[in-house]
């Protein structure tokens, strides 16, 4: 009987594709891989940041990268949209269907396609790599590749993320100083385009569109497999805090571990954050503050530049040997560091429960009630030279003193992106993100936070501060093109040659979905 109404509602959702945008030839090999089911519909069309929607028609659980080529090419013929969906953490709709469009979303986390799914991890010890699936997500590869010892070198600071959404968009943490985004550490792709062509792509072949894709917003294909370079994984990890109450002193000293060589004098991860008032530490990571600790940050509050405090932190990884050494090593580094006295914080814990620090907090959230709610974020790439003024403007000033969620900053090395690759980033040697990571728990809220996120924006342009957004989000084409500069025109030819009817990652309205566009066509 079950098997039955499924049958019934996969070629319903066949049928219902047939007459919404008029396929001539329907693939009778989708049909196992289609969904209408109101709670996947549903869930497929919202996403994390839940500030948009847009409802599929169906829901595809692929199980090859074949079966997602058979329905972009499906699309292509056929006039709907597609975007590839991974664990559904976007902010902005890149994986939804752009609202008002007929379109499908592929469930590239799904473990339903035929014959059991996608293919799990696979570690090649001696090539120092591993293959994923798009859509697996980066805790797994974790677990795959310390089974081998080795790990991925860069990550983001959540680990349930996909593969393919996080190079999509680049991929960062307090490791991309050193080792760059993410997508400077891929050494091959399997992408599906927007005209169904599956194609193996690397620097050495098919290259443009391995740096299309690379930083891409999902605008040029669908990342099927990634092949992700590897090294030794450590045991342990040092973890140090320390806070500051002047800004220069603050950045002074994180640019100058950024810019630390050679194994002992050098750092695994920056970051830092900035606090506002004293609930942030109450509330963001407060595990790691010890409630005994002498410490008081309303006193530090007080003394504090603009009442703003900072965070800096960093990690040592070491192998249990070497514990010694490492503490010779880091109290060596402090010494040179212009902290406020008496403020170290230090913790020490295996290497898996540092990468995997914020899913406990999610834990916690998702328990109050506080983690499906929309999450207004900005993210920010500043220059070097600007992020005083930045910090005068809207730390000092916009921000007054409710944040709403944390506040990361950390500087990264230019030289360590790779500007053939998608992502737009200022064109000076250190630049840092700043990531304003809130939540609204109802509309006054969010309302409050989208004018506050707008005001940033404005100073920014009024400042002439040229700051870059990350996970970028715009409303009309103008704006991508000021986003993208110079660098646009190389970014709309990439898309008229890989994806010539704008059929993918419709929901990012970069472009406007032409389901029979002539490939040739101008804007």
């Amino acid at each position: 009987m079950k098997m039955a109404v499924r049958l019934v509602l996969l070629t319903f959702a066949i049928c219902r594709l047939i007459v919404t945008v008029g396929f001539t030839v329907v693939p009778t090999e989708l049909q196992s891989q289609l969904s209408v089911d109101n709670s996947e519909v549903e869930a497929a069309s919202v996403d994390f940041g839940m500030l948009d929607k847009g409802e599929p028609l169906a829901v595809m659980h692929p199980g090859s990268a074949d079966d997602i080529a058979q329905l972009v090419r499906a699309a292509y013929e056929g006039g709907f949209s597609v975007s590839a969906r991974g664990h559904g953490h976007s902010i902005n709709g890149q994986g939804l269907i752009k609202r008002g469009t007929k379109g499908v979303v592929i469930d590239m986390g799904s473990k339903k396609g035929v014959g059991g799914g996608p293919p799990a991890p696979s570690v090649c010890e001696k090539g120092m790599y591993v293959d994923v699936w798009g859509g697996e997500l980066w805790i797994n590869v974790l677990k795959a590749t310390l089974q081998y010892g080795l790990a991925p070198m860069s990550w983001t600071d959540y680990l349930y993320l996909s593969v393919g959404g996080t190079l999509s968009n680049a991929g960062i943490s307090g490791q991309a100083f050193h080792h760059g985004p993410q997508i400077s550490n891929v050494h091959q792709l399997d992408v599906v385009t927007g005209k169904g062509e599956v194609l193996t792509c690397s620097e050495e072949s098919n290259s443009e569109l391995f740096h299309a894709v690379l930083g891409g917003l999902g605008q040029f294909g669908i990342i099927t497999r990634a092949r992700i370079a590897l090294e030794p994984a450590p045991q342990r990890v040092r973890w140090i805090r320390v806070l500051y109450s002047n800004f220069a002193k603050f950045t002074k000293d994180q640019e100058y571990l950024i810019s630390v060589e050679g194994n002992k004098e050098r750092l695994d991860y920056i970051e830092g954050f900035v606090i506002v008032d004293e609930g942030l530490i109450n509330n963001w990571r407060s595990s790691f503050f010890s409630p005994s600790n002498p410490v008081k940050i309303s006193s530090l509050n007080k003394n504090a530049d603009g009442g703003v405090l900072y965070c800096l932190e960093f990690t040592k990884n070491y192998h249990q040997h070497q514990a010694d050494s490492i503490d010779q090593e880091i109290e060596a580094l402090l010494i040179k560091l212009d902290f406020i006295p008496a403020s170290v914080f230090t913790t020490d814990l295996p290497y898996v429960d540092f990468l995997d620090r914020v899913h406990k907090a999610e834990l916690k959230l998702r328990s109050k009630g506080l983690w499906e709610v929309p999450h207004p974020w900005l993210n920010l790439f500043v220059p070097k030279s600007r992020i005083v003024d930045f910090d005068k403007g809207v730390f000092k000033g916009i921000l007054g003193n409710k944040t709403s969620g944390p506040i990361l900053i950390y500087p990264m090395n230019k030289d360590k992106w790779d500007q053939r690759n998608s992502v737009v980033t200022p064109e000076e040697d250190v630049f840092y993100l700043v990531a304003f990571l809130r939540s609204a728990l109802d509309d006054e809220a969010l309302e409050y936070l989208n004018d506050q996120n707008r005001r940033i924006l404005e100073f920014c342009n009024d400042a002439e501060i040229n700051a870059k957004q990350y996970l970028p989000h715009y409303t009309t084409q103008q704006e991508w093109m000021d986003h993208f500069g110079d660098r646009w025109d190389q970014f709309y030819s990439r898309k008229m040659q890989f994806d010539p009817r704008r059929i993918l990652a419709t929901g990012q309205r970069i472009f406007e979905f032409h389901p029979h566009a002539n490939a040739n066509a101008m804007q």
